[in-house]
């Protein structure tokens, strides 16, 4: 008996679209339940996936994410030019066919996606997971917290040498990658998989568009611009590899990143998440009492504040038109991905490290010294 799609190729791509519909609302009806998603994806699925695909893809020192993307925008590159010659050519049902196979391509991107990774953003908040009460603080106790950090940040900065900042992006790697090690034989939490930082082949674009690193849901790789100035990346790359984790949102990354950096005994490592700490931390206490803020600027080193230019005169070089463009695309994708804050999801760390202090504060009282961030 023939099939009733046979000599329909259109009628059968239209059913395949359906049902791929159909996949991804299913799909989003777990992610609307967060215990689920974490007993059947973030601790059952995902993990599978993790310990499959990283040793094999490991074994690349290039990232293989990075020549899928540059696959992909070929195509539709070549999609575009094909649709406008089959329409000017009156074509329409070989255009309607080459539609119809991009939306496909698009909607099976998306499950893919999200049954590689993104159902991560619909698992619980890592303050649920990590016994973190996210309860508001003062003024008073964020001035007290970044005063800590600005202390720590100018005495790791002090002991960074000349050989650190001079660190090949190797040896940044491996430090970054026995960090994050080390942070997952902690807890189970922290769990990692062969984790692995690469340097990203698409970094004179990250330049322009503003990105520091990224990581890729669909081969599960992380990436990292490696032309940004040398004390920012350690950092990113624990960030990149927290995503790794299995934590989707940027604050819980950026927590989680800073958590595996402090702990390390490298002197670049440590300075490069005192120093993320401590611009985090001034931005929200500039939103709160900006008379404060610029009382603090004044405790900061001039080491550490010719960083923080030198890093701001980096990426001001590569200012344009686009990186405007690409910031309202990516804050909408963490909106519509259960980030409500968009791209001021990245200073809600502030409100991890808060909880993580008041945990740590036993009994109530003044916190002092780097070491007592990292107990």
């Amino acid at each position: 008996m023939k099939s009733y799609f046979a000599g329909k190729p259109l009628l059968k791509r239209v059913a395949v679209i359906l049902a791929l519909a159909l996949a991804i609302y299913l799909l989003m009806l777990l992610a609307g339940h967060p215990q689920a998603v974490e007993k059947y994806y973030s601790q059952g699925l995902y993990p599978v996936i993790c310990f499959i695909l990283h040793p094999v893809l490991n074994i690349f020192p290039f990232s293989l994410g990075d020549l899928v993307y540059i696959a992909v925008v070929a195509y539709l590159i070549y999609a575009v030019i094909r649709l406008v010659k089959l329409l000017f050519k009156k074509r329409f049902l070989q255009a309607s066919l080459l539609i119809t196979g991009v939306v496909i391509g698009i909607q099976t991107g998306l499950l893919l996606f999200y049954i590689f990774w993104g159902m991560n953003y619909f698992r619980p908040s890592a303050a649920e997971r990590l016994n973190l009460k996210e309860a508001k603080f003062t003024v008073p106790q964020l001035q007290a917290v970044t005063a800590i950090l600005i202390d720590s940040a100018n005495a790791t900065r002090a002991r960074v040498t000349r050989a650190d900042l001079q660190q090949s992006n190797d040896t940044i790697y491996t430090t970054a990658i026995n960090a994050v090690r080390q942070l997952g034989g902690t807890s189970a939490n922290f769990k990692t998989y062969s984790p692995r930082i690469k340097p990203s082949l698409l970094t004179p674009l990250l330049n322009y568009i503003g990105t520091s690193g990224y990581y890729n849901p669909f081969t599960t790789e992380a990436q990292l611009n490696y032309q940004q100035p040398v004390f920012v990346r350690p950092f990113v790359a624990c960030h990149e590899m927290s995503h790794q984790m299995g934590y989707g949102a940027e604050d819980e990354a950026n927590f989680v990143g800073y958590l595996a950096a402090t702990r390390s005994k490298d002197r670049l490592l440590r300075y490069s998440a005192y120093q993320l700490a401590v611009r985090e931390f001034m931005f929200s206490l500039y939103l709160a009492d900006s008379l404060l803020n610029k009382e603090l600027k004044k405790r900061i080193s001039p080491q550490v504040k010719a960083d923080f230019k030198q890093e701001r005169q980096y990426w001001q070089a590569y200012q344009n038109k686009a990186n405007v463009i690409t910031g309202i695309f990516y804050d909408n994708f963490l909106k519509a991905n259960n980030q409500p804050q968009g791209l001021d999801t990245y200073n809600r760390m502030v409100t991890l490290v808060m909880a993580m202090y008041r945990k740590q504060q036993q009994p109530p009282g003044p916190l002092k010294g780097e070491q007592k961030l990292e107990r």
